[in-house]
């Protein structure tokens, strides 16, 4: 092929892929992105960067997902910085970028290694630009495109490819070492990175040594001796990542063997879901497999079984190699998560992003040797035979397109990626409750509360569920109901920082400030940089005119994020000695209007100041009498009063004004309850 056919296939490669990813740019952040990135001040400073090398401590709020991963840590930071207003555009193009360039470092490699096994064939360069084409528009990658913190995956996985085509292509990094520098870097991002040693074992042996899989000693020890210093480096990579993530980090799961005996079922799952990416979930339900009687472990490890024998058969001819190459990456690349380390999903979608370069060898070259052996039969009995072809192949890669558009649709915001979740996962008890979640934050209290319901059938020491029924219950006027909530979530959650700030907001909201205070020093033990826990302790502290402690902690705040606009009012508010809600009210006094007053109204309630929110919607009113929103913030403030009847009486002032709005009817709901509970 030459160079600019090369070029424009490759182009064209890659323009079909931003199209098909188009619909992602704006997608939102979800799952572990919250305390990796939303609540993690350490990004949000680009200076922080030295530490994040320094150990895990600064990759996550919570100290279980702490891991070592500082090329991740600091791609985030750097995208923090770069983004401004639209920083979720630049965390979603610095990933795009990355995988177009995999993109195109995977047609070198797989051109590279179809040529050793036939060489000066025109048509290997054709076989590799269409496998990776099917690679980047497959739906399963998308899970790991749209997920920002899965770019881990990416990350780890792009540098050992680019380890590969500097192998294959440089003397020079061959003569010193050099093309191990990605290794290192991959490792950084994520430890999978590693298994590039025994992959690069099974390249050498079987493209280098032109030796199968049982072979006499000398060529094994050729490849051996070949591989030894990228053993060395993955071993040392190994040490120090082990050393350098904290002690608290969790895998999450439980039963070592249990995981052990899952994942050949798995593996099957993965390798189905290639040929046909049916059953993509977010957040799988899948179990773990009781025991080895189960028709599921001898399902999958027949299928094991089965490739590994295709793989010997395939190391055996020089031609076939590709084959047993692409089989061994597939197992290898899955070791890390499919062995004895039992982490707390059994699967995820995004763990295939890097068996699948291995797995679109074998495939892609088995295609193209069966198409090469029975292309002369098909020409002659099928008219038109390569148009025909085209057209198939076009429809293969259209509908795996397709597929990939329609999952960046479900990524595309948390209501959407987890109702997709309950309806292929409905026995995920986490789903259900992060569907819900994202139902209350849209005000439809009745349907969270139902798929809180369902989570905690599945799930009845979940402590995350109970601190959303606890908030759930708190935004619905059952504040004792909530406390026990909040409590129960603290005793199932008692090293998890969230089940001590969202009480802590409960309490802050209620006016109980010394106990807000006492559980966000908790949760800042267990997580110095959750800025939302400093946020919320710099407002105790403010409310509480403790001007000492909130200008201590708006400074060290700002250390870790110096622009962050709220740290300064906080900072402001210390040195003046006057609260930001005081100063807000004496500027509207210069220039009122009602909007102004009702987001001043809105900020009484949020500090507990009862009366001053009333107060604040009546001027608010006086100005602009047509106000459902004043009336409704008036009733919420009755209710936290108890005062029944105002509220109701301002909640029906609101509805005459506007009969549809659904908060006037839930806090007009709430009163209601409250005066027929003190009926009975």
């Amino acid at each position: 092929m030459k160079k600019r056919q090369f070029w424009f296939c490759i182009l064209l490669m890659m323009a079909l892929c931003t199209i098909t990813y188009i619909n992602h740019f704006d997608n939102g952040f979800h799952f572990d992105d919250a305390h990796t990135i939303e609540n993690n001040a350490y990004i949000r400073n680009i200076r922080n960067i030295p530490l994040f090398f320094k150990d895990g401590s600064t990759s996550s709020t919570l100290p279980q997902n702490q891991s070592y991963r500082p090329i991740v840590t600091t791609s985030l930071a750097f995208d923090y910085w770069l983004g401004g207003d639209y920083y979720l555009f630049f965390f979603h193009l610095s990933t795009f970028l990355l995988f177009l360039l995999q993109g195109l470092l995977m047609v070198w490699f797989f051109t590279g290694i179809f040529n050793i096994s036939v060489p000066d064939d025109k048509r290997n360069t054709w076989v590799a630009l269409i496998a990776v084409t099917l690679y980047l528009l497959h739906p399963a990658i998308a899970e790991t495109v749209n997920y920002v913190i899965a770019r881990a995956d990416l990350q780890s996985t792009l540098a050992v490819v680019l380890a590969f085509v500097l192998y294959q292509r440089s003397a020079r990094c061959r003569r010193y070492f050099l093309y191990l520098i990605p290794v290192i870097i991959g490792a950084l991002a994520k430890p999978p990175s590693i298994m590039f040693a025994p992959i690069f074992f099974v390249y050498v042996l079987l493209f280098e040594e032109q030796a199968g899989l049982s072979n006499p000693f000398k060529r094994v020890f050729n490849a051996i001796k070949k591989s030894v210093p990228a053993f060395v480096l993955c071993a040392f990579m190994y040490w120090l990542i082990n050393h350098l993530t904290p002690k608290t980090w969790q895998a999450g799961g439980t039963s070592p063997i249990q995981y052990l005996i899952t994942q050949p079922f798995v593996i099957a799952h993965y390798f189905q879901m290639f040929f046909v990416p049916n059953a993509l979930s977010a957040d799988s339900d899948w179990q773990l497999v009781p025991d080895m009687a189960d028709w599921r472990f001898i399902a999958g490890m027949a299928f094991i079984l089965a490739m590994l024998i295709i793989a010997f058969i395939t190391a055996q001819k020089k031609q076939l190699r590709p084959i047993s190459f692409g089989i061994s990456w597939f197992f290898l690349a899955l070791l890390p998560t499919s062995s004895i380390i039992p982490l707390a999903e059994v699967l995820n979608d995004h763990r295939m992003f890097f068996p699948f370069v291995g797995l679109l060898i074998s495939v892609s070259w088995t295609v193209a040797l069966l198409a090469k052996r029975w292309s002369p039969f098909f020409a002659g009995h099928v008219p038109d035979y390569k148009s025909v072809s085209a057209v198939i192949l076009g429809l293969i890669l259209a509908g795996y397109a397709y597929g990939t558009f329609q999952r960046n649709r479900v990524w595309d915001n948390e209501e959407s990626l987890w109702y997709d979740v309950t309806v292929k996962s409905p026995e995920n008890g986490r789903g259900l409750m992060n569907y819900g979640l994202s139902k209350m934050a849209a005000g439809d209290y009745m349907t969270a509360g139902i798929y809180y319901q369902r989570a905690l059938k599945l799930l009845p020491t979940y402590f995350s569920l109970y601190v959303n029924l606890g908030i759930l219950k708190a935004a619905t006027g059952h504040d004792e109901l909530a406390e026990t909530y909040f409590k129960k979530g603290q005793w199932f959650g008692s090293n998890y920082p969230d089940a001590y700030i969202y009480y802590a907001r409960f309490l802050n909201s209620r006016g109980r400030y010394n106990e807000a205070i006492t559980n966000l020093q908790t949760a800042l033990k267990l997580s110095p940089a959750n800025i939302y826990a400093r946020l919320l302790l710099m407002d105790a502290y403010e409310n509480t005119e403790n001007w000492t402690e909130l200008n201590n902690w708006a400074k060290s705040s700002l250390q870790l994020e110096p622009n962050h606009p709220e740290i300064k009012n906080y900072l402001q508010a210390a040195i003046s000695k006057k609260s930001k809600i005081d100063a807000e009210a004496d500027q509207i006094k210069q220039a009122p209007t009602a909007e102004k007053y009702l987001a001043l109204s809105l900020l009484y309630y949020n500090a507990g100041r009862f009366m001053q929110c009333i107060d604040a919607c009546e001027k608010a009113i006086g100005l602009k009498p047509d106000f459902p929103e004043a009336y409704n913030n008036i009733c919420a403030a009755y209710n936290k009063l108890q005062q029944w009847d105002s509220a109701i009486a301002a909640a029906k002032k609101g509805l005459a004004i506007s009969p549809d709005n659904q908060l006037l009817k839930n806090n007009l709901q709430e009163a209601y309850n409250h005066i027929k509970q003190a009926a009975r």
